[in-house]
């Protein structure tokens, strides 16, 4: 068996529109505060309301959607992200635009729980790992390209064509998905399951010891992230003076360096994911730390991009994870994964509102410093998990459990 290319790519070109326009408020959080008349804070709000819907909807939507053609089932969750992107470009309100990108967080936890399965059916046993980093190039893309070019067509044009533009290429996605998507039936597994037993089986998922080992990783490591990451723009303005072109700049360098990681360490997920793992977090906690005290516009753009390429690179690692632990229930390991995920996001959102509410933008970047230390220490007990090595036969006896239990 050999990658499915065409079709990786059109999913990674997915992923880039689906990470631009969640986290894209980031880096317009000026544009639509003033636009529709709210605080930053509230602006940064966004994000955890659409986490908390993500995290809410995405096993129960995943355990009932188990018998839609996996190819149907994500150009549907695509669609759906273009449409209600374009409702968020027209909205009168902030109220509109907060619901609107709430109807995009249903489809969300569904597309993110069932790309790495379907990234598993398109790739050979022992290169998933490889291709789940082929296709998260789209993440890394979204935070060099996407966050920034649209913060600069936002900040040039409104930020309300910036968020057009997001629902263009998703439409575009549709399209591709549909012309290059081989055709995946649902596993007879699943067609044999109910609804209610299926979503037992994705909240039991949990009883299981390494895919919860990963579930906690992800949330202590994703909130601290977002915490800090989410006022990123106040934090360089405080920081380095940096406003308008000079944040899309950062913002640009930010996810440039994310890339060249990406491409650096994708070779190792499928052999060292334990070490590397570690070596990402380390440069992750000490860079983001480096933010605390005001350091003056050099010093700060240099720890701001060994931070992007620290964190850009950690979800290829923890985002093939779920295939390898628990290969007889994929779909329900994504799913949880994909909860732990979404609730970081959104509880790491809502810290850091909580902290610039109360005037203490400076403590978010010790805040994300502590808590990647924790998810160091996780990683570190959880060899299980994150093994220092894995060989060619350990990915051999993975398929092999994978195709009995289907």
């Amino acid at each position: 068996m050999s990658f499915h290319r065409p079709a990786l790519v059109v999913l990674g070109a997915s992923t880039f529109f689906y990470v631009t326009a969640e986290t894209l408020p980031v880096g317009l959080l000026p544009q639509i505060s003033t636009g529709l008349h709210v605080t930053e804070a509230q602006v940064g709000l966004l994000l955890t309301s659409y986490a908390v819907v993500a995290a809410l909807s995405t096993i129960p939507l995943t355990a009932l959607t188990m018998r839609v053609p996996r190819h149907t089932l994500l150009a549907v969750t695509v669609a759906i992200f273009a449409v209600s992107q374009a409702a968020a470009t027209f909205a009168p309100t902030f109220l509109v635009l907060a619901l609107a990108r709430l109807v995009c967080a249903l489809a969300h936890g569904v597309f993110w729980s069932v790309i790495g399965p379907i990234i598993a059916r398109l790739a050979p046993p022992d290169q998933i790992g490889r291709a789940t980093a082929m296709t998260f190039i789209g993440n890394s893309l979204a935070i060099v390209l996407g966050v920034p070019l649209g913060t600069a067509v936002g900040q040039w044009l409104g930020w309300r064509v910036a968020i057009g533009l997001m629902a263009a290429g998703g439409a575009v996605c549709v399209a591709l998905l549909l012309a290059v998507l081989p055709k995946l039936p649902p596993l007879p597994r699943d067609m044999a399951m109910g609804s209610g037993a299926r979503l037992r089986n994705a909240v039991l998922i949990l009883r299981d010891r390494r895919v919860a080992r990963l579930c906690a990783v992800t949330a202590v490591l994703v909130i601290g992230h977002f915490a800090a990451y989410t006022y990123i723009a106040p934090l360089v303005r405080r920081d380095a003076g940096l406003d308008g072109a000079g944040l899309s700049a950062l913002l640009l360098g930010y996810g440039a360096v994310g890339l060249l990681a990406n491409f650096v360490v994708g070779r190792y997920v499928d052999r060292r994911p334990g070490p590397v793992l570690l070596i990402l977090i380390g440069v992750q906690a000490v860079s983001v730390v480096l933010l605390a005290p005001v350091l003056g516009t050099v010093p700060t753009i240099l720890v701001t991009l060994l931070w992007g390429g620290a964190f850009t690179a950690i979800p290829v690692f923890l985002g093939a994870t779920p295939m390898r632990v628990a290969p007889t229930a994929r779909d329900a390991a994504s799913a949880v994964y994909v909860v732990a995920f979404q609730v970081g996001i959104g509880g790491g959102a809502f810290v850091g509102e909580r902290f610039v509410t109360a005037g203490e933008l400076g403590m978010l970047p010790l805040l994300a410093g502590v808590f990647a230390v924790l998810a160091g220490i996780l990683v570190l007990t959880s060899r299980e998990v994150f093994p220092s090595r894995i060989s060619a036969d350990d990915h051999h006896r993975v398929s092999a459990e994978a195709a009995a239990a289907h």
